[in-house]
């Protein structure tokens, strides 16, 4: 793997490696009395006031909050996935780290013997408890501890999928190289696989089935995974804490019209449930609000209402705007890039971008960089925007902690994105009002407050949101109406409400080396994040796929986003994408085109044979002037905040007092109570 990789990278690649546990969550509607105004002309706005898995030696380390069973680098499936049965895959990411998965200790033997255990109370005691007292109500991918006695390392779940169950059966098959580790659930090297002569693994008839973590780790059951005894502060307590919710489904009426019952029986309005604070006693008006449980979500689409230019859905998400026939659709596809803009990728960029390769209107392809504060040169900003590509919001602080962006407060969400706007408008000069897209790190949406701070900071668009693989990719949409798809990925926390938002959804791109003839993968959103694609012969079957997956179906915009670390780890991968570049631009049928300007044809349905005169694409057709300044100030700076830090601030303007940070986004200091 190749180590300039960065972290969010490497998040991706997991993530989409271990094909983690999916859920629907969709967009909940709410009445709005608002206009949600067309892109053009732009407002201006104020500002208020891995997942990385690290090896030490040969244990892995884990971040919080991750997903579902995170006992090194997969996850370990279960009988309740054979619905959706795509086996996690240890692929090429692994070579040169090794397999976690060799510490993790299923043997549940010992457990067999019997189907009644002895479970302590608050003072040692204990009664005896059936597997079904154990297991009732108990969500089958919970694991739980028997005994807060020895190294808080054995953990058991519930498996209803056994004897007594429901038996369904799910084909699957490895890839080439790849055999079934019949105990650890998952692909993996054949050299690695010691089983291949058992059919089936050790499980409990009991239907309980136990986890050992590695050495040196205990399990938290609080975040549901192993992690560094000292990290783990619940070693005293035996399972998760359960949450009290509310009672919504009842055959006869239990609360009068317009309040619903709490899960202790008590009525309050229907308008308080899940608005961030408790209104029942027992809390439990907040802990039902998915898009599936959320009293006041959205509903369906409906195309009666929702109407171009402000809104578009459809039921499915593949209806092409503006009924045009597939033929006469432009494929667009959107070239992005997240993370800082900095001497480390502008050669990379001009490269691509090379002022020479046009479009079939005569206009030059564009691309999206959503840019993160530490580390960006605003004047390379500055001279990107002045070349017509677009610059969207990637956070301030861009922040490790997934929970911090999953978790955030809407203060959090608007410090970090109107914050990094502020900062690029100020430092890179760009006053045109034109930074209206936003992406969240590590694609960890934030909910419904995240796209609150955006509708009330007047951003246009997110590019957070995931789509799964399908057979048909989907079209952006707004966010009046439900989202037509599952919310995809990891920890995913997707809007539940009405927003006057656009979402610039992230097709998954079909990772197969040959689609043909292989079996199905895991889709991947970012394309660094497809990990068994090694070569650039990979690459580039990659992306003449994908390409033809949306020219072929809907044309709907395709995707390629990227890390520039990627594309420069290996001189045959740019070189195959300015291939790919160059071979679409001989057709008169594709265009290269920002996230922006994929909003506008959609706001005005244009059939390709009157495209070269669309005249919201040639507003920035011809780049104009002269780079701001050939040497940008080099400012030294530090800030409170970040104490011990000085950091350069490469800039065309004016030297800040502080370097620009989450208290103090324009630098000139913010007041504090020494």
């Amino acid at each position: 793997m190749n180590s300039e990789l960065d972290h969010e990278a490497l998040w991706q690649v997991l993530d989409s490696e271990q094909n983690i546990l999916r859920w629907n969550i969709a967009v909940d509607f709410t009445s709005t009395t608002r206009t949600f105004a067309r892109v053009l002309p732009y407002w201006r706005r104020g500002i208020q006031a891995m997942r990385k898995v690290e090896f030490r030696g040969s244990v892995p380390t884990f971040r919080e909050g991750i997903g579902e069973n995170n006992f090194g680098k997969t996850t370990l499936s279960t009988p309740y996935r054979d619905s959706n049965p795509k086996i996690p895959v240890i692929g090429s990411l692994f070579q040169h780290e090794g397999n976690a998965l060799d510490h993790v200790d299923t043997e549940a033997d010992a457990l067999a013997t019997s189907v009644r255990h002895k479970r302590q109370d608050d003072d040692g005691e204990g009664e005896e408890q059936s597997v079904d007292e154990l297991c009732d109500k108990r969500p089958p991918d919970e694991y739980f501890r028997l005994s807060t006695e020895g190294d808080c390392r054995d953990v058991v779940r519930c498996d209803q999928a056994g004897e007594n169950g429901v038996t369904r059966l799910a084909s699957v098959r490895c890839p080439n190289g790849l055999a079934f580790d019949i105990e650890r659930q998952t692909c993996d090297w054949r050299t690695n696989v010691k089983n291949c002569d058992r059919v089936e693994s050790k499980c409990t008839k009991s239907g309980i089935k136990q986890i050992t973590c590695p050495s040196g780790l205990s399990f938290d059951v609080d975040k549901q995974t192993c992690d560094w005894k000292g990290k783990v502060n619940n070693c005293d307590r035996l399972e998760k804490p359960r949450k009290i919710m509310p009672i919504l489904k009842t055959d006869e009426p239990v609360c009068p019209t317009g309040k619903l019952s709490c899960g202790n029986g008590e009525c309050i309005e229907k308008e308080l449930f899940c608005n961030d604070k408790p209104d029942c006693k027992d809390e439990s008006d907040e802990n039902a609000c998915t898009v599936e449980t959320d009293p006041n979500r959205a509903p369906d689409c409906d195309p009666t209402q929702c109407v171009l230019p402000d809104c578009f859905c459809s039921a499915d998400g593949t209806r092409i705007p503006g009924a045009v026939e597939p033929n006469q659709v432009p494929q667009m596809i959107t070239i992005t890039f997240n993370g800082a803009v900095n001497v480390d990728n502008i050669d990379l960029y001009e490269d691509i971008f090379n002022g020479q390769r046009q479009n079939p209107n005569g206009c030059q392809i564009r691309g999206t960089f959503f840019a993160s504060h530490k580390y960006t040169n605003y004047s390379a900003v500055q001279d990107l925007h002045r070349r017509g590509h677009e610059i969207g919001v990637f956070s301030l602080t861009h922040k490790d902690d997934p929970l911090y962006w999953t978790q955030g407060s809407y203060d959090d969400w608007l410090a970090e994105m109107a914050g990094g706007r502020l900062i690029i408008e100020r430092f890179a000069n760009i006053t045109d009002g034109s930074i209206i897209g936003m992406r969240a790190p590590y694609l960890r949406v934030g909910g419904n407050k995240q796209f609150e701070m955006m509708a009330d900071q007047f951003f246009v668009y997110d590019a957070s949101i995931t789509a799964p693989l399908g057979r048909v990719p989907i079209w952006p949409y707004t966010l009046y109406f439900r989202m037509p798809h599952k919310c995809n990925g990891n920890a995913h926390n997707c809007p539940s409400r009405s927003h006057p938002v656009w979402e610039m959804v992230m097709n998954e791109l079909d990772r197969r080396d040959d689609p043909s003839f292989d079996e199905s993968l895991p889709g991947c959103h970012m394309v660094d994040s497809c990990s068994n694609i090694q070569t650039g012969d990979q690459f580039a079957r990659l992306l003449r796929h994908n390409f033809n997956r949306h020219f072929n179906t809907n044309r709907a915009p395709l995707g390629l986003h990227f890390h520039a670390s990627w594309l420069k780890s290996k001189k045959e991968f740019r070189e195959e994408l300015i291939k790919f570049v160059e071979e679409m631009l001989d057709r008169n049928d594709v265009y290269f085109v920002t996230m922006l300007q994929v909003i506008q044809w959609m706001q005005n349905p244009t059939e390709l044979t009157a495209l070269r005169d669309f005249q919201e694409w040639k507003e920035k057709c011809d780049v104009k002037g002269q780079p701001y300044c050939s040497l940008p100030n080099a400012c030294p700076l530090t800030t409170r905040e970040l104490p011990g830090e000085t950091l350069r601030l490469f800039t065309c303007m004016e030297c800040p007092n502080n370097y620009p940070w989450i208290l103090d986004p324009t630098g000139d200091g913010f007041s504090a109570k020494k």
